[in-house]
Order: C-alpha cells, then structure tokens, then sequence
C-alpha cells in the first residue's frame, strides 16, 4: 500500500453532467428502455447481479430505489449485507453472497458487498496483506465464474469528495428520524477518507476483470448519478443478450494434482475382509473418530466428505458406517438428486453453497458437483463448453473451501460390471429394496463404458493436493467401510494436528 497512487479513483476522469433539459429526456428514455428490456432479459433466462458500492451517504440505497421502480417487483430482489454476524462468520467468506444470487432471467441488487466487507476490514486493519490478496482471488473467481456461467454481473462505485460526504452525514444526523443512516463505520470513513479512498482504489484496480469492469459513478447530483446507472445498465444488458451465445474460453489448470490410476488398472481382486476382523475394526474405529468429532468441534474445523461411485457400489451404507461413530447434532448427510427448477435457474454450483457445512460440523455428500462432468456431459444437460470449464471451476471452489480451513474427502466407489448386475438384480427380487432401482439405473449401466471414461478424466483432472481422491474397492462392502474410516480418520488427524 505505501508509496502506491492508486488510478481507479485518483485519476478518473469526472464525466460531464448533461443540461437539465437533456439530462431529464435522457433519464425517460432510459427509464423506458429498462422496463423494456426486463422482459427480454426473461426471454433470453439472462440473470442480472449488481453491486452497488461506494462512500458512506453517498446515496447507494437511493440509487437501488430508483432503479427497481423500472422493473416488476418479481424479477428482483434487494439484498441488504449489513456487518456480518457471528452465524455467517462460521461459513466461508463469499457464502453469504453466493447464497443471493439470481435466477435465470431475474435481477438481485447488493447494496454493498464483498467489497465494502474486504475493504474496511483491510482499512482497519482487522485482515493482513496476505488475507486481503487470498480474498481479492476468491472474489476474482467468483465474478468470473458467474460470467462464464451466463451472469451479468454490473459493478459501480458512488463517488463522492470527503465535503460533500461530511454534509450529506450531518444533515441525516440532524435529524432523528434519518440519524439511523449514518453508521459507526460512515463516520470512520470520512475521518479517514484519504486512506480509505486509496484502499478502494487499489481493490478496484485488483478487481477491474473485462468480464465484470467497475465503473464509477459521480454521485454528487442524484439525478445524474442515477442516469449513469441506468444508461450503464442498459448497456450491458443489451450486449449480454448479444453475447449469450458465445462460448468461454476453457482456462488451464494451475493447481497441483495427484496421478491416479484409470478404473480399469484398479485390481478389485483380493480386497476383502473377513467378518470377525470387520467387527472388531470398525468398532475401533467408530470409537476414534467419535472422539475426533469432540475435537474438531472444539477447533471449530469443518468436514466436506463427498461420494460418487457406480449405482449399488455401496455408498449408502458405507455413509453410514462414518456416521454411526459422529454426534448427530454436529453433522449432516446430503443426498443430491436431479436439480430442482429453482436450483436449475442458477448457477450449477449454487445449491452446493447452499448445503456447505459452518465451522466444527461435517456434511458428506451422497453424490456431488461432480455430476456436471458426469450425468450432467452424457445426458446433453449441460453443452460442452460448460463441462469442459467445470474441471477448473470445481478445483477453484475446493480450493476456496480449503483456504477457509475445510477438510475435503472424496471417494469415488468402484465395482466392477458383474457385481454390478448381481446387485441390481437382488434389489429387483427383494420386495423391501425394490426402491433402491429404478428404470434409469438399468438405463445408465447401459452406458458403462462412457461412464468409465468420463470417471477417468475427472478423477486425472480434479484430484489435487488439497482435495484428492481416494477409491473405495467396493466388491466386498466391508473392506471398503473399513478403508472409508481409516482415511477418514487420517485426514481429520492431519488437520487437527
């Protein structure tokens, strides 16, 4: 920060404010072509994220106001980040605004964000430089994974000079039914305006990404800042709508990977256990990580333990051999189905952010994100361009959650094709596990071999040092729980020590 000018702010160039004649025509006709375009934003399922940040008192809510008076009340929604509670501090950083995301063909307005959060905490001093670059990353990828997912994402800051923030602040403490407005942090702000103003211009300069540019908005005179936003956003709704066809560039991988084998050079011969020596292993075990729940709670680690693996490999059960050794009130299991319309609308990742453990608790997932690069490619549910980016895409989101401090284990489930049958075939002639298949089990094991592919290539191209994979030889049930508890227990160990 020493010594640095940044040149977001210190060297922007004041646009100028038009006639109030013009100025006034100019407003309508934007006003007009917003409420046009809302509709075609519908139409073309194009979702519209803004970030409205910018000095204390320099009219952020207003502004937000005057924009959704253009817009039908069911194709937005505001979303007020006030200082975030000691709750939402037990998840990671961007959890709160990913949550708020909109869907396809809808806008949702941030009234400040992870800016303003990242920002003061920076001026504050209450985060280190190390931090403050570990955020500026997340927030880098954040945006543009909402871009290359289809999101417009519109980003302004509402300039104004330290005067004319220290009068607008005294004329709402004036008052007492406006005094509310000014916060402790508004007044801290102006006091130190200058070395505010440098921290915000360094995050915009680190943030200022061609996919979601900042753009500054001289807030001075309310009606023209508001045409500015309104112009601004029009704008960028027409040329999304224009560009919603293109493909994105697939981005190479950065992160370190472990090698692992291809399915079919995994011997599942010789992989078991006999059941007097699983009884008394898994009630050893069961014991150890009983006790290294107690501990992880205590440090206020959280746990993401993922499955995937073949239909009937045995996940079920194998899930709950690890949770029989946990305290119900310090986990939970998140069997994903097909996504829901609501969850289909947004981003593919979002209802994984939505299931994420807080601090001290674990959450395993019986199935994945990982279908995107699975069911998701084979069943033409997604195009091409959109599994092909999700390898990198879902390192970026494990790699977020292990920077937050989380224990990532995932396990893929491997039998082979004849166990398979047997399996499906006993559960189709046992009355009290019919349930358990279904026509399109037998529909996917049709396409076993583009299955083992696409496994293949997601387990080369997604197992990193962070979060690798571990296979669970599954042809005897037993050896493979026993195996699930002993890395379990291994990894938590690691991280508690």
């Amino acid at each position: 920060m020493r010594g640095r000018v940044s040149t977001m702010l210190k060297n922007w160039i004041i646009p100028i404010q038009p006639e109030k004649e013009e100025l006034e025509e100019r407003l309508k006709e934007a006003r007009e072509r917003l409420a046009s375009l809302q509709m075609k934003l519908k139409e073309h399922k194009l979702p519209v994220l803004i970030l409205m940040e910018g000095w204390g008192a320099a009219g952020k809510g207003s502004l937000i106001g005057k924009i959704i008076k253009n817009i039908d009340p069911r194709f937005f929604k505001v979303v007020t980040m006030e200082q975030s509670d000691q709750e939402e501090r037990r998840y990671p950083f961007l959890h709160r605004y990913f949550v708020e995301i909109p869907e396809a063909g809808k806008f949702a307005l941030y009234d400040s964000g992870w800016m303003n959060e990242v920002c003061m905490k920076r001026a504050r001093k209450e985060i280190d430089s190390q931090t403050y670059q570990q955020r500026v990353h997340c927030i880098k990828r954040f945006e543009r994974q909402l871009t290359d997912n289809g999101y417009l994402v519109m980003k302004f800051f509402c300039h104004i000079t330290q005067e004319e923030q220290k009068k607008r602040m005294e004329a709402l403490l004036a008052h007492k039914d406006t005094r509310w407005r000014v916060s402790e942090s508004d007044r801290w702000q102006n006091q130190h305006y200058e070395k505010c103003e440098k921290i915000f211009g360094k995050y915009m300069e680190d943030t200022n990404i061609s996919t979601a540019p900042w753009y500054i908005i001289n807030a001075e005179k309310k009606k023209w800042a508001q045409l500015q936003v309104l112009e601004t956003l029009c704008n960028g709704i027409d040329i999304a709508m224009q560009n919603s066809s293109h493909a994105v560039p697939i981005l190479q991988n950065v992160f370190p990977l472990v090698t692992m084998p291809k399915l079919s050079e995994i011997s599942l011969e010789e992989k078991t256990i006999s059941e007097e020596e699983y009884q008394a292993q898994r009630k050893e075990l069961q014991a150890q990580l009983r006790d290294l729940h107690n501990r992880l709670y205590r440090k206020q680690v959280p746990v993401i333990i993922c499955y995937e693996g073949w239909d009937a490999a045995g996940k079920g059960g194998n899930i709950k051999r690890i949770t029989e050794a946990l305290d119900p009130r310090g986990f939970e299991v998140q069997p994903i189905a097909s996504p829901e319309p609501h969850e289909k609308a947004r981003h593919y990742l979002w209802r994984f952010w939505n299931r994420l453990p807080k601090t001290g608790h674990i959450t395993i997932f019986d199935r994945t994100w990982y279908g995107r690069v699975m069911v998701e490619r084979l069943e033409g549910f997604c195009t091409e361009n959109d599994w092909q980016r999700a390898y990198n895409e879902m390192n970026e989101f494990e790699k977020d959650l292990y920077d937050w401090g989380a224990v990532i284990i995932k396990f893929w489930v491997q039998i082979d094709k004849d166990t398979q049958l047997e399996r499906f075939t006993a559960r189709q002639n046992t009355p009290e596990k019919q349930w358990k298949i279904t026509d399109e089990d037998w529909r996917n094991r049709e396409k076993w071999d583009d299955y083992e592919k696409a496994v293949d290539e997601m387990l080369q191209k997604t197992s990193t040092t962070y979060a690798p994979w571990y296979i669970l030889e599954s042809v005897d049930k037993k050896y493979a729980r026993i195996k699930a508890l002993k890395i379990v227990i291994r990894r938590l160990e690691e991280a508690l020590n």
